[in-house]
């Protein structure tokens, strides 16, 4: 009897579990596994302040929420693991995990290896992934920020962050790695393939930004249109500055890449501007921005010598999920009345 009632406890366990959706299962099984202690640090409520709260700077610099990886066993870290996969794309994970391994790289380099520290790097969810229909989750530390936002199933990820220091490692077992290559490199090769008047229109300002403009900003609006429309570029030009958009989305799943880029060839795409600032050759320091109706991308490489990367997605209406929580309560409100 025990045999059967285990058997009906498992099998009804199994049908839970098939019937979530895989995004919920996979954030729930990683809640699952953590003690009590543990859930009050890595848990909160969907209007906490810090939800929208996100920095770049190192995890021992910057005050976080959420649990740290080195307050993770090794099951925990590998469902913690699973769930980051379920959210990005291959591509997307490994550039991930690339930039959390540059921590090492800069102990080689001489660095205090408690600050660099590559598992100081903070996982926080907003909301019950098992029962609510509204939930967030981040992940966060140097150089890296993702911010997912589940509602009524459909997913954001808004803002992304990636970083790069050092841009390209000139010392130790990772000589030669570029993290953020294309990113740079796709982006140099566009400017470099206009004509002398496209330049001129491009090229907003001889000397480049010191950050990404927008910074750490909780939310952020349409900077000043400068630079280029793509309309003004010719066919390979306009592949290459779409190829270089391709790159920021192609660290999301690729069902997600393909709305976000849909939605943005809906939504004025001539009107997609690149614009320009510093120098059009590697190592020296160099700001590029791509802005849309809906988006902006920001790349900056000035510090150390142009060899230390910023680069960041923001969605104007849909970072951490605003718009799809706007529309999801106004439907909800609607349904009531």
């Amino acid at each position: 009897m025990k045999k059967i009632v285990l058997f009906t406890i498992l099998t009804a366990l199994v049908l839970l579990y098939a019937f979530l959706p895989p995004e919920n299962g996979k954030a729930i099984r990683f809640i699952q596994s953590l003690d009590k202690e543990q859930r009050a640090l890595a848990l909160f409520s969907i209007a906490d302040t810090t939800k929208n709260t996100w920095h770049f700077i190192p995890g021992a610099t910057f005050p976080r929420a959420g649990i740290k990886l080195s307050d993770l066993n090794t099951k925990q870290k590998e469902l913690f693991s699973i769930l980051l996969q379920e959210y990005l794309s291959a591509s997307g994970y490994d550039k991930a995990m690339r930039i959390i391994a540059l921590e090492n790289v800069l102990v080689e380099m001489g660095g205090d290896p408690t600050y660099r520290d590559p598992e100081i790097y903070f996982i926080a969810f907003y909301g019950d992934p098992e029962k609510d229909s509204v939930w967030a989750w981040s992940f966060e530390g140097h150089h890296l920020s993702l911010n997912f936002s589940n509602v009524a199933n459909k997913i954001a990820i808004a803002p992304r962050f990636m970083g790069a220091n050092p841009g390209t490692v000139n010392v130790g077992k990772l000589k030669g790695e570029r993290v953020l290559k294309n990113e740079e490199d796709i982006a140099l090769e566009l400017i470099n393939s206009f004509t002398a008047t496209q330049k001129t229109k491009a090229i907003f300002q001889e000397k480049a930004f010191p950050e990404i403009v927008t910074s750490n900003a909780s939310e952020v609006k349409p900077l000043q249109e400068v630079g280029i429309p793509i309309s003004e570029l010719n066919a390979a030009q306009q592949g290459l500055l779409q190829t270089l958009i391709d790159e920021y989305l192609s660290s999301m799943p690729v069902d997600l890449a393909k709305q976000r880029i849909d939605k943005i060839k809906q939504e004025s795409y001539d009107e997609i501007r690149f614009g320009w600032a510093g120098s059009t050759t590697l190592n020296n320091p160099h700001y590029y921005r791509v802005q849309g109706k809906s988006f902006l991308i920001e790349f900056d490489n000035t510090q150390n010598n142009a060899n230390h990367i910023h680069t960041i997605w923001r969605d104007f209406d849909g970072d951490f999920g605003r718009d799809l929580i706007q529309e999801h309560y106004k439907n909800s409100n609607h349904h009531k009345e």
